[in-house]
């Protein structure tokens, strides 16, 4: 039976080198627990031997087959903008869309990562210092992640990127709405780092497909919390690394799980159940 002609959702994430995602699983269990028929599927670039130029192809062909909505992630999170009708504030204000809600032959841009980083912030890191704050990244993640941090009392926030022009931008950004000069370019990553209390990991770094560290192990000490937005696999050698200094870390989960509840009730108007989605995310494995 097909979801798209039976009352069902239809979803899927495009990406690249995304097979190892628990997103699927996330959204067709909570659909199975909710009673809906509900299939997920993954659009993955590498896989199909494309890259993010052919993401109005994959849009026009996702609402020919009937497609209730599609999740957007790495490298297409900013890319996929000029190719939608409308964006929701969040993202208009972010400047990158992680969801797409296809409805009425209209093409919607929804941000649920800024959401879903401040949740796992707030239940993992709720008391961390937070008057100096490092981010590797200022691609489509790495905006709502800032966007999050500000909004949760980080006081200044210093941006590297390996494209000195889109931290530029990014910090622009922040602080026009953020109203004043509380984000600014990295331009001396250990000065940086000896200097501020958290460590954010919003690059693809540490990927299954991209194994590495975003900064050297040296610049890294015990005092320093450390928060990392990839999943899988859930212990990067970032956080490995940090946890063997002793520093407080927090690891991609609550991310996941949280930009995929707000996803989940786009594409289907139904409110999922949190805890059981984050009880199901934990059972897949690290």
């Amino acid at each position: 039976m097909n979801p798209a002609t039976s009352g069902g959702i239809l979803a899927g994430l495009i990406g690249a080198g995304i097979q190892a995602s628990r997103t699927p699983a996330l959204h067709e269990h909570e659909g199975r627990a909710q009673g809906l028929n509900y299939l997920y599927r993954l659009i993955d670039l590498d896989s199909l031997q494309l890259d993010s130029t052919a993401l109005e192809q994959l849009l026009t062909a996702a609402e020919s087959m009937g497609y209730t909505g599609l999740n957007i992630t790495f490298p297409c999170k900013q890319a996929i903008l000029p190719l939608l009708d409308d964006l929701s504030a969040e993202a208009r204000g972010i400047g990158a869309v992680n969801t797409v809600v296809l409805k009425d032959g209209k093409r919607i841009g929804h941000n649920t990562d800024c959401l879903g980083f401040a949740e796992g912030f707030r239940r993992g890191l709720a008391d961390a210092p937070r008057a100096e704050v490092v981010q590797m990244g200022a691609g489509g993640a790495g905006a709502a992640v800032a966007h999050a941090l500000l909004a949760e009392g980080v006081e200044q926030l210093t941006v590297f990127d390996v494209e000195t022009a889109r931290a530029q931008a990014l910090v622009d950004n922040l602080n026009q709405h953020f109203n004043g000069s509380r984000a600014r370019v990295g331009h001396d990553l250990e000065s940086a780092l000896a200097a501020t209390d958290g460590l954010v990991n919003t690059t693809p770094m540490g990927m299954a497909k991209l194994p590495g560290m975003p900064v050297p192990k040296a610049l890294l000490r015990p005092a320093l919390w450390v928060a990392e937005i990839v999943y899988f696999p859930l212990e990067t050698e970032l956080l490995r690394e940090a946890r063997a200094l002793g520093c407080r870390t927090l690891d991609g989960s609550n991310m996941a799980v949280f930009q995929a509840v707000k996803a989940f009730e786009l594409f289907s108007g139904v409110t999922p159940d949190a805890s059981r989605m984050i009880a199901h995310f934990n059972s897949l494995g690290g």
